[in-house]
């Protein structure tokens, strides 16, 4: 097989909305793109078959967790994540800056060195410096990789804030020089800078001078409002690279995807449509619903009479709400899909909307909506 190098290019634009391409060694991905979230080597509930039917192009995985396990080794033993998992599409993976604040309770920094661990799992010291964070995903093949930062706490001070930042600034940089050229594979930087304009253009600005393939907005997702969000988007809209891929961690709800696209961005990852249909809640393009309410009980109507995926329109409110009441597995395992895919057709519809020129018409009709 021949190895594609990495790029990423703009087809269209409506105002700041982006319609692009990703080019991989694993395939193409379209953006604006919704990643779905398998932390763990897996998309929890669903098999990858039926994952890339949805229109699923990219997963992401977490090098911490892959790290803790199974391990490396046992996945090197098989030629990477993608052979490990037999998964066909591209992968990019966390670098574990997120568990950083996740599990802040068993994790120290050493600014020198990186982040030392406890193991969640078991207690066991775990080291994660820059550079071994880029190695591990570079031996798990991952497509793109991402630098290892500092997740702070959007609460915490000012001050604070620009210390953490220089510290990711730093060990950005010891990432991009441990990656050092690999042309098959994309390096993103994480801009940091909490809540506070002025450092996340600074973030951005030396960020840009390190040169990476392309820029994601980390720290966001983490407690504060949809507005405070928009506004860092707002305030760095202008200064993002028109030429790189733009990436917002961790987001989000469909209204928050919606304006975030509106502002630029082209990629995305969330737990939130997997963890939702594990619990019980759907997206609609009517509206959430918690399908463990009494009212569906007679309710023999598809949640999407649309949808012929893995015949999704067969199964009644009222049969799902039973297996939901009755711990059924099939409950997760359906649901889940529904939501992945409802989340794919909303990225087929941004984009569709882009590239006519009515993204505006289709962000005002439903970001009150879904």
């Amino acid at each position: 097989m021949t190895l594609k190098n990495f790029s990423f290019s703009v087809n269209n634009k409506n105002k700041y909305a982006r319609c692009g391409k990703i080019l991989t060694s694993h395939g193409e991905v379209d953006t604006p793109a919704f990643m779905p979230v398998g932390t763990q080597g897996t998309v929890k509930a669903v098999f990858l078959k039926d994952l890339i039917s949805t229109g699923s192009q990219m997963i992401l995985s977490n090098t911490y967790h892959l790290m803790i396990r199974p391990g490396i080794k046992r996945i090197m033993s098989l030629g990477g994540l993608h052979e490990f998992m037999n998964c066909k599409i591209p992968i990019l993976t966390d670098s574990g800056g997120f568990q950083i604040m996740s599990l802040s309770k068993l994790t120290k920094i050493d600014r020198k060195v990186g982040a030392i661990f406890n193991s969640h799992i078991d207690g066991k010291k775990f080291i994660l410096s820059p550079e071994e964070s880029v190695n591990i995903q570079k031996n798990l093949n991952s497509d793109i990789v991402m630098v290892l930062d500092e997740c702070p706490k959007i609460k915490r001070s000012k001050k604070d804030l620009s210390k953490s930042l220089q510290l990711s600034l730093e060990w950005a940089l010891r990432s991009k020089n441990e990656f050092g050229i690999n042309p098959q594979k994309g390096i993103f930087g994480i801009v940091q800078g909490g809540l506070y304009n002025d450092l996340r253009l600074e973030s951005l600005e030396k960020l840009i001078d390190i040169e990476f393939d392309g820029f994601a907005l980390g720290g966001l997702a983490v407690g504060e409002t949809q507005e405070q969000m928009f506004n860092v988007l707002d305030a760095i809209k202008e200064y993002m690279p028109k030429d790189k891929p733009r990436y917002l961690m961790g987001v989000g709800t469909p209204s928050d995807i919606l304006g975030s696209v509106k502002r630029g961005i082209d990629m995305f990852d969330c737990v939130l449509p997997t963890r939702s249909g594990r619990t019980g809640l759907a997206f609609t393009w009517k509206g959430q619903i918690n399908i463990r309410n009494a009212k569906f009980k007679t309710d023999n109507s598809p949640l999407d009479e649309k949808v012929n995926l893995c015949e999704l329109n067969k199964y009644s409110k009222n049969y799902l709400n039973h297996l939901f009441n009755t711990n059924e597995i099939l409950a997760s395992m359906l649901l889940t899909l529904h939501n992945i895919n409802f989340y794919q057709d909303l990225m087929r519809q941004i984009r569709k909307t882009i590239k006519n020129g009515t993204f505006d018409e289709f962000h005002d009709k439903y970001v009150n909506i879904i």
